[in-house]
């Protein structure tokens, strides 16, 4: 039994998602996911029907083309052969509204009608995964998605989760919603948080912290043009990292992106600073430093959430799925620590929880 996805985006995240994908199916290597043992869905089940784009060099490919098209530059780990699923053109709305404008190639030609092809590929999960900032295109997807009877995983900032008026067409239509912004499997705000929510554990204080992000990638070129960090993905971070905290409206944090830096091309680089005190009141200062490919970091959370998402579209539950957000997601409707999260979802997998 499969589940038929749609990619809203052929970035270097798509490329890892569906590369990763593609690679387990032809391997017998156990994959390596946050929910490796849901047993509804393994990894393999996922299918990748249609996938929509701006850039004129992906559309009217292959999925399995596109995915390294420049400027793509995730690291190649599985060449996949031909997906029989199309690129279509999907509309510009506000997607390119920055630095990319310099980097991807449109024309001038119509879009599809996307409710259409979504019904006409079978598509069951619409995954988002659109630049910063493209907070209409985001919208617009997830609308679309939704009067097609597509279940919706947000994988970027954009407010769809969190979306009073989605939520409740989601609700109507007894379709299920995950996001927002997708945590890493191991990234930076991953780990940023978790030393956080160790202060209070231990009876430490936090007094400040900085974590500084720095990459080569298009997602790095476009935070940094137009404000698009200011307008959402330095919040969800910050939230996610201070949310734990009993005194986080004290604590002094600076968590911002540094710099767009090609040659690093897929390979995100950060660094994370966090001062506090103990017993007696002295000093404690924890300094980490981290490299990773970025866009396999989102895949192996997404392949996650398309397989829970899948589960509560068969069950017919209409709205976000809180536990599911939590868990996977940086700026969830409802915040919750991880662990707790944890275990409510797989309450949820089991059938023990609605949502």
């Amino acid at each position: 039994m499969s589940i038929k996805v749609a990619l809203i985006g052929v970035g270097n995240v798509a490329s890892a998602l569906v590369q990763g994908v593609e690679y387990y199916k032809n391997s017998k290597v156990t994959p390596i996911g946050i929910l490796p043992d849901i047993k509804k869905y393994s990894i393999r089940d996922i299918e990748f029907r249609v996938a929509f784009d701006i850039n004129i060099n992906k559309v009217g490919k292959d999925l399995s083309e596109a995915i390294f098209v420049s400027p793509n530059c995730a690291v190649e780990i599985f060449k996949p052969e031909k997906l029989n699923a199309p690129v279509y053109k999907g509309p510009v709305l506000d997607g390119i509204d920055s630095d990319l404008k310099f980097h991807v190639p449109i024309d001038e030609k119509p879009h599809v009608n996307v409710k259409e092809e979504l019904i006409k590929h079978e598509v069951e999960v619409v995954v988002i995964l659109l630049p910063t900032g493209s907070n209409k295109a985001a919208e617009f997807y997830a609308n679309e998605a939704l009067n097609a009877g597509c279940a919706v995983v947000n994988g970027m900032p954009s407010l769809i989760a969190n979306n009073k008026e989605i939520q409740l067409k989601a609700i109507q239509n007894n379709l299920p919603i995950i996001g927002d912004d997708v945590k890493s499997q191991i990234g930076a705000t991953i780990i940023h948080r978790s030393l956080s929510n160790l202060f209070p554990m231990r009876g430490a204080l936090m007094d400040r912290t900085i974590q500084l992000d720095w990459g080569g990638d298009m997602d790095f070129c476009n935070l940094l043009s137009n404000k698009r960090y200011e307008k959402g993905k330095r919040q969800s971070k910050t939230e996610s990292v201070l949310n734990g905290l009993p005194n986080k409206t004290t604590v002094e944090a600076q968590i911002s992106a540094v710099d767009y830096i090609p040659f690093l091309r897929n390979q995100k680089e950060a660094y994370t600073r966090i001062e506090g005190r103990i017993f007696g009141g002295l000093p404690v200062r924890i300094d980490i430093f981290m490299q990773v490919q970025d866009g396999y970091n989102s895949a192996g959370v997404l392949v996650d959430m398309i397989r829970v998402v899948q589960i509560g579209k068969e069950r017919r539950i209409g709205g976000v799925l809180n536990s599911a957000c939590s868990f996977f997601n940086k700026k969830p409707p409802f915040q919750m620590e991880d662990e707790k999260a944890k275990i409510q979802l797989l309450e949820f997998i089991e059938g023990k929880r609605e949502r």
